[in-house]
């Protein structure tokens, strides 16, 4: 997945005890961005188990320093949630080798689209979504109509 040979990559759930300091940091980056949600964490692991989801960690010894999953929307799409890449470990391609997996395990599961939600206050998200060849789409989700919301979609 990336080329950083010291990193071992795991495929597992959302609820994974290695993944709770990962996304805590994330959780933090958003208040920081944002402001105080309390919804933030109000998603059940098991949207990301298989058989319609998937969540995958890269782990420096027994420490998530990148991960992310998808979850099923409907038959053909699934959603990217809860990307991240501990600042520890950025500027390294994690990011790219997350989205690449889960990208592969969408396509493993006859989706044909991943969508997502962001939001302006995170440009380097923005920048890799774009990179990668997504195409901007009208908000869909939770965070539809909310100011600045940014949602994108790909064709798998």
């Amino acid at each position: 997945m990336s080329n950083d040979a010291a990193l071992e990559w795991v495929w597992t759930e959302l609820g994974d005890p290695r993944a709770e300091p990962l996304l805590a940091g994330l959780n933090a980056e958003y208040e920081r961005r944002y402001g105080p949600n309390d919804e933030l964490d109000a998603y059940d692991p098991t949207l990301f188990a298989a058989p319609g989801g998937a969540f995958v960690l890269a782990l420096a010894g027994d420490l998530a320093v990148a991960g992310g999953g998808i979850r099923q929307l409907d038959a053909d799409t699934a959603e990217l949630k809860r990307m991240w890449t501990a600042a520890s470990h950025r500027r390294r391609g994690l990011a790219s080798a997350v989205l690449r997996a889960l990208e592969d395990a969408a396509r493993q599961r006859g989706y044909r689209r991943l969508v997502l939600e962001t939001g302006d206050q995170q440009p380097e998200a923005i920048a890799l979504y774009e990179a990668r060849g997504y195409r901007r789409i009208p908000g869909y989700g939770r965070y539809r109509g909310e100011p600045g919301e940014v949602s994108f979609a790909t064709d798998l």
